[in-house]
């Protein structure tokens, strides 16, 4: 079994290392689903981790996953920029007007050259997740993030788990959605699956008077934003180590 957590911090990247985490998908903005995050911050987490791997998001805006030209162009830069600055992998997907891995996804692989490439939760709005992941086995995906078109994990189940019969060893299938240490067991049992990935995150407060202007979408009141759960990505490392 191997676990990602979710980070968009160095703080995070420290949290997650320290855990024993196999890799951390790392992030900008995840408020809106997770955006390219900085190069400086790629930086600080290859040069802060030792064991926990990094795998970076590239994803240019929120929204759909349908990209223009121009789009695909700077998702590019932003591979090669991630592999030179010491990533071991990228998080990618893009999807076509019909519901399909848009073609891009080959100039996606070819940048990333020897690193994992994972094709993430664009799966779940693609036409078909089957057909997706015959897809990006073809396009030399290393594994497909998803979960089950749901967003709990358990909820897809049914779906996670026969897309790991389907894929039969040739590709990864990592799921996710509200995984907890308090529902990682049955979502493993009920999946089939090896990976793990988890956004396990919790308020911070804020400055005073900062909140009312600054705080982040969703932050309960009295707090400004969200990082990291040590306990949480802790006890769920621990878990996962135990099985």
């Amino acid at each position: 079994m191997r676990v990602e957590i979710c980070v968009e911090s160095v703080g995070g990247v420290r949290v997650a290392e320290g855990a024993g985490a196999d890799r951390v998908e790392l992030c900008g903005g995840l408020s809106d689903g997770g955006l390219t995050p900085s190069l400086g911050l790629i930086e600080e987490a290859v040069g802060r981790t030792v064991k926990t791997q990094v795998h970076v998001l590239i994803r240019p805006r929120a929204g759909d996953f349908q990209y223009s030209a121009d789009e695909v162009s700077v998702m590019v830069r932003d591979i090669r920029a991630a592999r030179v600055a010491g990533a071991d992998g990228i998080v990618i997907g893009a999807i076509d007007a019909a519901g399909a891995l848009d073609p891009v996804c080959a100039a996606f692989v070819e940048a990333a050259e020897d690193l994992d490439v994972t094709f993430h939760r664009a799966i779940d709005v693609s036409a078909s997740s089957k057909h997706a992941l015959d897809q990006a086995i073809s396009f030399g995906f290393t594994r497909v993030l998803t979960s089950g078109r749901q967003r709990s994990v358990l909820d897809g189940a049914p779906v996670i788990k026969e897309l790991v019969r389907h894929a039969a060893g040739a590709i990864e299938v990592m799921a996710c959605g509200g995984v907890r240490p308090s529902n990682a067991v049955q979502a493993i049992e009920a999946t089939g699956v090896s990976d793990l990935h988890a956004a396990v995150r919790m308020p911070v407060p804020g400055a005073a008077n900062s909140a009312a202007l600054f705080a982040g979408v969703g932050v309960p009141q009295g707090f400004d934003r969200f990082d990291t759960d040590p306990a949480e990505v802790a006890a769920l490392c621990e878990l996962v180590r135990a099985r």
